[in-house]
């Protein structure tokens, strides 16, 4: 089964990336007035909280993916090992 690149696993983060580079793009501000640890301090929690969530979607991508491979299996490979005993 092919891959699909464009699955919720990959545009809800990317969206969220969008998201987050016009918010930081907005708050410039922040950054100009020295407030560094705040401004870059909310950029990177705001990058952990989206690769976590890619990690979680991918994960249950993956697991979605095997259980829909064991569900539609073939009896061949039953037959198959049913006869060699």
């Amino acid at each position: 089964m092919k891959h699909n690149f464009f699955t919720r696993t990959y545009i809800l983060p990317l969206a969220l990336l969008i998201y987050l580079a016009v918010l930081a793009w907005m708050a410039r501000g922040r950054f100009y007035s020295g407030d560094y640890l705040y401004y870059f301090g909310v950029i990177g929690g705001s990058l952990l909280i989206i690769a976590l969530l890619f990690l979680v979607l991918r994960k249950r991508d993956r697991l979605r993916r095997a259980r829909e491979e064991d569900q539609y299996t073939t009896y061949a490979e039953d037959n198959e090992q049913d006869s060699a005993q």
